[in-house]
Order: structure tokens, then C-alpha cells, then sequence
């Protein structure tokens, strides 16, 4: 499958809540190991299957580029669900592959716990915290067709609503494959 092209900002994939994965198959594993290739061209740590064009509940995380998380192995989610969140928040820049050229800080919970299927369909809970914790949270946005950018202040939200048209549009060099408008 290799490299697949990344939606943007105003694409109806990104804007709906994605469907429940019930099978397993060649093509979705096949489907997998292009998100990371996909993710890891885009110099991104996570991606969701609907910033490639799948209408599924999946996305996958590689945060070892990080400094300080060399050693933390990949991660494929599907079915997610955040079961629990800290009270404690932080207020951490944030980027997305969909909305190339945005940087802001958003605030989140520091820490939470998730259930969700590995890639056999067993069912899997996990405690993150820090970094993890960040993009499990923005990617499980995704799935809910919700833009990192939707947790903006009014005031933010003003700021980029010209970059946001320009990347709708398509009138901007990208720096990996984006579909087209």
C-alpha cells in the first residue's frame, strides 16, 4: 500500500465520528503498516485511520522520536475509548498532519486510561501519562471528528481562520502527499 495521502482540514472523513472495527484482516494489517510509514514521512507520532481516508475506529502512535521516549515501543488502537481522565491538566503545543502549518497549545488532562483492542482484537487497557497521554488524546479527537483546533479560545480560533481556508483549499506547499480538494 505504501505512503497513502493525508486528508485536511475541511475533508467530511475528519468531520464524522468513525465506525467500530469488528474484523481483523490481511488488508487492514496491510492498512496499518502504511499509517505508520504514511505517519512517519509527515515526521508525525500519531495518526488516525480517518487523516488516511478510512472511515474506522483506529489510529496508531510512535512517540520514540521524542527526546526521552526513544525506547517506547509503537502502538495501534482500535476501538478506543478514554475511560478515565486526571483532574490535573497541562497546556502543551500541539501540531496535526491535517492541519499542517498550525502550532498552539491546548489544554488536556495529564494523565488518563484507555481501553481499546490490539490488532488481534484483544481487549487492552492502558494508563498514560505526559506525552502519550497527549497524543492518545488528540488522535482519539480524530475519531470523533474533532480538530485539535476545535479546544481553541475564541480569540485563537479567529488568529487562524485565514490558514485554515488556505489549507482547505489546498493553497499551500505541502511537505507530504495530501489529498486533493
Amino acid at each position: 500500500m505504501g505512503i497513502i495521502p493525508v486528508n485536511l482540514y475541511g475533508d467530511p472523513v475528519l468531520e464524522k465520528k468513525t465506525k467500530r472495527i469488528t474484523k481483523v484482516n490481511d488488508q487492514l494489517v496491510k492498512f496499518i503498516d502504511s499509517m505508520f510509514e504514511t505517519m512517519r514521512n509527515a515526521d508525525g507520532i500519531g495518526l488516525a485511520a480517518n487523516q488516511v481516508g478510512a472511515n474506522i475506529s483506529l489510529f496508531v502512535i510512535d512517540v520514540s522520536p521524542v527526546d526521552g521516549y526513544e525506547k517506547v515501543k509503537p502502538i495501534i488502537m482500535l476501538n478506543p475509548r478514554i475511560s478515565e481522565s486526571s483532574e490535573e491538566t497541562v497546556d502543551i503545543e500541539e501540531g496535526c498532519l491535517s492541519l499542517p502549518f498550525i502550532r498552539s497549545k491546548v489544554i488536556r488532562p495529564k494523565e488518563i486510561r484507555i481501553e481499546y483492542q490490539d490488532k488481534d482484537l484483544v481487549d487492552r487497557v492502558m494508563e498514560a501519562g505526559d506525552v502519550v497521554s497527549r497524543v492518545i488524546q488528540h488522535e482519539y479527537d480524530h475519531l470523533n471528528g474533532i480538530y485539535f483546533t476545535d479546544r481553541l479560545d475564541p480569540d485563537m480560533q479567529k488568529k487562524i481562520k485565514r490558514m485554515l481556508k488556505k489549507i482547505k483549499n489546498r493553497s499551500l506547499d505541502f511537505e507530504y502527499p495530501v489529498t486533493d480538494k
